[in-house]
């Protein structure tokens, strides 16, 4: 009978193991059993994702036979993890341990999305950026990411770099570093070439499109980064990364740790210095930075210092590539450029920008209940320094200097008005301040209640260092000074409620003042005193439904106000009204799908600007656009996200965002210099607005392959750009696909930890193209004009790398 039956199971074995099966269970608190809500599940390589119930209970359907690593993490819990074979429908009871209270989830749960936040967001882990970390700037380890174009002034992510997402520029995006706020309070810039290696000392990045949720320091809109530094080490380390490539580019860091002493104390170290010649001429980087972080864990109270710094000297490319000379020379650089008495073009070597920022943080955590924890934070960011610029043929009185008078025979003088000369514009600043969060967990509700208060002393000033002809003018002739004052306060109130097992509901308000007084002159010699006071609310709602562990979807509408830089007031056309403060509508809608093998999600969204400050296609003097207000303008679009585990050894990512991006009844305005004070009016309709690709689109391919060795592969797909608001074919980016290549191994000697090598083939197919631009245009004596820069990226260029961790 058992030899009958052998034959039938063997036929049933195939169809047995494509058996699927159920993993459920509960978590609870350790010492007092209460079912814990909210608590993160993740299973094999957080593929999928769920939360428990508030009854504590799991549930994860259509697993297939095998080998399983489950990992459990609860705010205020240690780490659960373990693995286990399933062959058949399993119950588990999971017990979690009380833990320290600053975990990294801690330090920025108050500005960071969950799993049931109905916003758009995704993470980056610090072994992604591990893995993508070669030199380049934080916004080229984020290009891979839905609706992002990353862009370098030199053309190689070394040293002055940018980031859009969905369209909108850095100084519309919230950045902030465990919540924290790190953009320039003028400009609203986050400047990454002043924190060069940052990405070194990060432990992950959330990115948030569309308002996302309340957070502190400049407004959030239409995306904001949100950064948590490196958290402590349980076991003591070292490491050691050198890498050259390309263009004399060469990354030296240094990193150590303590782990936990005594179970209380830590410290961690890194030193950095980075160096490129660019691809663009003379576009050199010298970047160094240190980063230390020490703290004290107790049991209830944790407290943290961290202390990081750059300093960078850049040669200046921000003035980009003529249109003209893009097939001829991509490299050319103009900045620095005269002409000696011989008539030939000479660059001024010292043409450079030269800035120091210091940033100091402390931070405070502290359990205030079984359900309540407390956040508290002091930062204080010290910056310092200038840019040089050697000017042909200037006139004197711009720069209040009189007129040499040189005497020649016959009694007679010769009136010199213009020189050339050497200048230097300065700034110094001081940015200070608080940010505080009380968060509170228990059953079906999570409350957040935080804020922040914020101070920013900015001096600005110019000297001439040399003049050709300066009789009048001593030593460092100062000829402007003025400052900057922002006082930036704000208060929210987020809360998540789980109604039902299946919905999650969620409210955000927010209550954000800024005070911001403008004194003395700028580098045009106008007055610009000036004192702008601004109070925003910015209330957030939506909802999260899971259909079942694979299945959820969201809906959320949110609201963002930004009240204008400094140079849209500095820059401001007098003959027209001072800049307006925008108004930001967003909605989104989302669909997620996990399973083990396979994470997908979609997003529409709709983001309806009222009174949005758009470029005008002029620039100032340091390559940055003018923009002036648009009564109504719009973004829409839809985004595609995956990713799926193709074999054990092979995943692959793919992304596709399609948008509209319009202005209605815009005008345009180009300067008549026949009629100065007068502008060509051009009433164009619906335009595109500028920098706003209608098509960006991403796919990467990992291979692990013959034990430690690793193959990635990806590339990047972004549509025509127009470089203004006119929808004209002619001041366009022509679209372009960029595709880099990835090869990894790693060694684990007896005597070492680890050791990687690493080389990466940046632009594998030699792609020419751009990903920045500026125009200016005008008439004169009749004709039309123009005056414009490409920002042109390299070839085909390499890095390779040895890491070295004991």
């Amino acid at each position: 009978m058992k030899l009958r039956l052998l034959p039938a199971l063997l036929v049933l074995l195939p169809f047995l193991s494509m058996a699927q099966f159920t993993l459920k269970g509960r978590v609870i608190d350790e010492e007092t059993a209460v079912p814990l809500q909210g608590a993160h599940l993740r299973l094999n390589n957080n593929l999928v994702k769920t939360t428990t119930d508030a009854k504590g209970l799991f549930e994860i359907k259509n697993l297939k036979a095998g080998t399983y690593k489950l990992k459990v993490s609860y705010l205020g819990h240690q780490v659960w993890e373990a693995v286990f074979d399933l062959e058949g429908d399993k119950s588990m009871m999971i017990s979690m341990e009380m833990a320290p209270v600053l975990t990294g989830e801690t330090i920025i749960s108050a500005t960071r999305a969950g799993d049931k936040t109905p916003v758009t967001y995704q993470n980056l882990s610090a072994k992604e950026i591990e893995k993508s970390n070669q030199g380049r700037d934080i916004p080229f380890l984020l290009e891979q990411m839905p609706a992002t174009v990353a862009t370098s002034d030199a053309g190689t992510g070394v040293g002055y770099t940018g980031v859009r997402i969905r369209g909108v520029d850095m100084n519309r995006i919230n950045i902030t570093v465990n919540g924290i706020p790190l953009n320039d309070a003028e400009t609203h810039n986050v400047f990454w070439v002043n924190m060069p290696d940052l990405s070194s000392s990060t432990e992950s990045i959330q990115v948030q499109r569309g308002v996302g949720t309340s957070t502190n320091g400049a407004a959030s809109f239409g995306a904001s980064i949100n950064m948590l530094t490196q958290t402590p080490s349980r076991e003591p380390y070292g490491e050691i990364a050198s890498a050259a490539g390309s263009f004399n580019t060469f990354r030296n860091t240094i990193q150590a740790g303590t782990g936990l002493m005594n179970g209380k104390w830590t410290l961690d170290t890194r030193l950095s210095k980075l160096s490129s010649d660019g691809y663009i001429d003379r576009a050199f980087a010298d970047l160094k930075s240190f980063y230390v972080s020490g703290g004290y864990f107790g049991r209830n109270t944790i407290i943290k210092l961290n202390i990081f710094s750059g300093k960078e000297i850049t040669y200046q490319a921000w003035g980009g590539v003529r249109s003209s000379m893009l097939k001829t020379n991509r490299t050319y650089n103009g900045q620095g450029s005269y002409t000696d008495k011989d008539g030939n073009e000479k660059f001024y070597d010292n043409q450079i920008d030269d800035y120091r920022q210091d940033h100091y943080q402390m931070m405070i955590s502290q359990r205030l209940g079984g359900h309540t924890t407390g956040n508290f934070a002091l930062h204080y960011t010290r910056g310092f320094g200038f840019y040089e610029q050697y000017k042909s043929n200037q006139k004197l009185s711009n720069y209040l200097i009189d007129p040499v008078l040189i005497p020649v025979p016959g009694d007679d003088t010769i009136k010199i008005t213009r020189s050339d000369l050497i200048r230097r514009k300065y700034l110094d600043n001081d940015f200070y301040g608080m940010t505080w969060a009380i968060n509170y967990e228990r059953k079906q509700t999570k409350l957040t209640v935080g804020g922040s208060a914020n101070r920013y002393e900015g001096l600005h000033y110019g000297e001439v260092i040399w003049a050709g002809y300066a009789a009048t003018a001593g030593k460092d002739h100062r000829w402007y000074e003025g400052t900057g004052d922002k006082n930036d306060y704000n208060l929210f109130v987020k809360s998540n409620y789980q109604a039902t097992r299946k919905l999650n509901l969620y409210g955000d308000l927010q209550l954000r003042g800024i005070q911001y007084m403008l004194e003395g002159i700028d580098d045009d010699l106008r007055d610009i005193t000036q004192q702008h006071d601004f109070l925003f609310f910015n209330p957030k709602a939506g909802l999260h439904y899971s259909f079942d562990s694979r299945r959820s979807l969201y809906l959320s509408f949110a609201v963002a106000n930004r009240e204008p830089n400094r140079k849209n007031y500095t820059d401001a056309d007098p003959r027209k009204p001072d800049p307006k403060a925008e108004t930001l509508y967003d909605y989104e809608l989302g669909y997620h799908y996990n399973t083990h093998k396979i994470k997908a999600s979609a997003n529409i969204y709709y983001m309806y600007y009222r009174n949005q400050l758009v470029l005008t296609g002029a620039i100032n003097d340091v390559g940055a656009g003018v923009m002036e207000n648009v009564p109504v303008s719009y973004r829409t679009g839809l985004e595609l996200n995956g990713s799926a585990i193709l074999t054990d050894k092979l995943q692959a990512m793919a992304n596709l965002t399609l948008s509209s991006n319009k202005i209605k009844n815009f005008t345009e305005f180009v300067d008549d210099w026949d009629n100065w004070g007068v502008q060509i009016e051009n009433h164009l309709g619906t335009t595109d607005i500028s920098f706003s690709p209608a098509a960006v689109g991403g796919a990467a391919l990992m291979w692990s392959f013959a034990g430690n060795f690793g193959l990635m592969i990806n590339g990047k797909y972004v549509s025509r750009q127009y470089i203004d608001n006119t929808s004209s074919r002619e001041r366009s980016l022509d679209p372009y696909f960029v595709s880099n290549l990835r090869l990894s191994w790693t060694v684990k000697p007896e005597f070492l930890r680890e050791i990687d090598l690493s080389l990466n083939v940046n632009n594998l197919f030699n792609a020419r193209y751009e990903t920045n631009a500026w125009i200016y245009r005008y008439y004169s004596e009749g004709q039309y004009g123009y005056e414009d820069g490409y920002f042109p990226q390299a070839g085909i260029n390499f890095m390779a790398g040895v890491t070295v961790k004991f």
